[in-house]
């Protein structure tokens, strides 16, 4: 006789609600952590002994281990900075400086784009801020997700000088010495 087929049991994660094993490709990996240690060890073996790790360097452990904490192959060093902030679930936020960076990008050898990143951290709306820049150069603008996942502005064209100006004369509470121009990877002062 033919065995009986079951149907498969998934763990779900409590705090995103996909399958556990699919938690790391989710939006909030980070927030599942804690949970995914507690309820599944057995999926993410990486994450458990991390934990063990930190747990180790925050009781002072590391010398009773003997010698520093290895995480994927390589020793992990605590840097002690003043603008550090811990986040639940021990992911560490290093504070940043609010600036400005502009940056002209050249596609298709002609058209230009220029790229705004960091308007948000001196409190502008980004969509605001797009409207305005679409109404003064008579160009298209829109918010957009930038390679670090952080939102920019891209204003078709090439503006880099001119945009700069307009910043500075449109909100007030963005000091010039925090503009900087994106030039080969480097930060050039706007000022």
């Amino acid at each position: 006789m033919a065995e009986k087929l079951r149907p498969a049991v998934v763990l779900y994660c409590a705090v995103c609600s996909l399958p556990a094993e699919y938690c790391e490709f989710g939006p909030d990996f980070e927030k599942c952590k804690p949970w995914l240690i507690k309820n599944a060890p057995e999926l993410y073996p990486d994450l458990v002994k991390e934990e063990a790790d930190r747990t180790a360097e925050q009781l002072g452990g590391l010398e009773i281990l003997g010698g520093p904490a290895k995480i994927g192959g390589s020793t992990s060093e605590l840097k002690v900075d003043e603008e550090v902030k811990t986040l639940p679930g021990g992911k560490v936020k290093k504070k940043e400086k609010p600036e400005v960076l502009v940056e002209k990008v050249v596609r298709n050898k002609r058209k230009c784009v220029t790229i705004v990143r960091g308007l948000d951290m001196f409190g502008i709306k980004l969509t605001d801020a797009s409207k305005k820049f679409g109404k003064k150069f008579a160009s298209g603008a829109s918010v957009v997700k930038g390679p670090t996942e952080k939102e920019q502005i891209d204003v078709q064209g090439d503006f880099m000088y001119e945009i700069v100006d307009f910043i500075t004369e449109t909100w007030k509470n963005v000091p010039g010495s925090s503009v900087y121009f994106l030039e080969d990877g480097k930060k050039v002062s706007a000022v």
